[in-house]
């Protein structure tokens, strides 16, 4: 799941060109079909948010967003491509050691690297960067009361990393309904926040996702991807229900419904 922690990964891999010079671009969509960025050298990756960022000579950022199914792969100079089909190649960049493919990205886009503010200023503070701000991310979910707290969480612009995994598992672990109103927990947000960032970090460096402790297949997570299987605190069927435009996990005896709703 592309949530902060896999962009942060996926950041790391692509750290495999940073400082080299790339050979080659083949962009495959047709706002930058053609783009040419032979001759300039990475000097960067990074993610902010669920938002990644190759910065190259030239003061020029190639940004990208991996949305819901969006990857990055880095493969060895003349290895040969594999993990997903070729029509879902959006970009390629090649340079004399190593070739990295991005499939089906999402907002793929070149801009100045000073416009790199501009483009993520709406987003609130970074769960894994260097500007994480507790207090902030406080302040910011707080702002509106009447928002469902499982909703208010998946805004980036409150704090920046969370998709839809973590929303399910930080309100099971809290003991919170997925609809209940921001106002009816306001002293609740510190730990919640606090423990999205203790997850997130948690998870940072490796690829499977985990919120129980447990890395085995099947075992990674407490309420996402477990409808109608039985809670692993009590026993209830895990339930599964649309909120917003996506799906919310949760347990019913755990998360108890709000009865001021």
């Amino acid at each position: 799941m592309p949530e902060g922690d896999t962009v942060w990964n996926t950041a790391r891999s692509l750290d495999r060109l940073v400082g080299q010079t790339l050979t080659g671009s083949d962009f495959r969509v047709p706002q930058l079909a053609t783009a040419d960025l032979a001759g300039r050298t990475v000097e960067d990756s990074a993610s902010r948010g669920k938002h990644l960022l190759l910065r190259l000579s030239g003061g020029v950022t190639l940004h990208s967003h991996l949305r819901m199914d969006g990857s990055w792969r880095v493969f060895a100079a003349g290895e040969r491509w594999s993990g997903k089909p070729a029509h879902l190649i959006r970009v390629v960049l090649k340079t004399e050691r190593a070739t990295a493919v991005g499939y089906h990205l999402h907002e793929l886009k070149l801009l100045p690297t000073t416009g790199e503010k501009a483009l993520l200023q709406h987003l609130g503070p970074d769960l894994l960067g260097d500007d994480w701000d507790a207090g902030e991310a406080v302040r910011r979910l707080a702002a509106d009361p009447a928002r469902e707290i499982a909703e208010a969480l998946l805004d980036q612009r409150n704090l920046a990393g969370i998709g839809n995994l973590y929303k399910a598992e930080i309100l099971f672990l809290q003991g919170i309904w997925p609809w209940t109103p921001v106002a009816r927990i306001t002293d609740r947000l510190p730990r919640i926040a606090g423990l999205a960032h203790r997850l997130l970090v948690a998870n940072k460096g490796r690829w499977t996702q985990s919120t129980t402790g447990s890395l085995r297949r099947g075992e990674t997570t407490y309420v996402y991807g477990r409808r109608s299987m039985p809670c692993r605190r009590c026993g209830t069927l895990i339930r599964k229900q649309e909120q917003g435009e996506r799906i919310t996990y949760w347990c019913p005896t755990c998360q108890p419904e709000d009865p001021g709703r």
